[in-house]
């Protein structure tokens, strides 16, 4: 078995938006999102080129290609302290460290250049791989959403969970 090609995490870039594309048409990413399917490459484009300038986006690259992409917007006026993520990785590199190594640059990003206090995020009940990753970085489960969203033709639960930086790990 040969070893998996290094990933580079780098800053989004709107030349990016085929891989983008390409990543948000695959079954297990549109599994996990509220996304619906065939979406257009050409909103995925127009979304990239009018995101946000002041929000983070950071992908994991190897090869030239897009296999995973984070993001951070950021809070307004008396909500500055927080930031809501969003994450995705390719189908084909699940469970290879590419999810964890785009959330430890994230959460490093928030407490360390940007002081976030609260990380929040939405994510499917049923989505243990996910649940794992968050909770592994301090994630704690807010709310239950019931009947939050349709899938595979059933609604499905959310969990509303959040990391907050001075209790994240025990600290207080």
């Amino acid at each position: 078995m040969s070893e998996a090609p290094a990933v580079t995490l780098r800053a989004l870039r709107a030349e990016d938006w085929p891989d983008v594309a390409e990543m948000q048409a695959q079954p297990g990413f549109r599994w996990g999102t509220l996304r619906p399917p065939y979406e257009s490459p050409d909103a995925i484009r127009k979304w990239l080129e009018n995101r946000s300038p002041g929000d983070l986006y950071i992908v994991a690259e190897t090869e030239g290609r897009v296999v995973g992409l984070t993001d951070l917007t950021l809070g307004q006026g008396r909500r500055r302290h927080s930031a809501g993520i969003g994450m995705a990785v390719h189908d084909s590199w699940h469970g290879r460290g590419v999810g964890t190594a785009l959330m430890a640059a994230l959460v490093d990003a928030a407490d360390n250049w940007l002081d976030i206090r609260r990380l929040e995020l939405m994510v499917w009940a049923d989505n243990a791989p996910a649940l794992a990753l968050y909770r592994k970085f301090g994630f704690v489960e807010e709310a239950r959403m019931r009947a939050h969203g349709y899938r595979d033709g059933a609604y499905v639960d959310a969990l509303a969970m959040a990391r907050i930086r001075d209790l994240a790990g025990g600290e207080a």
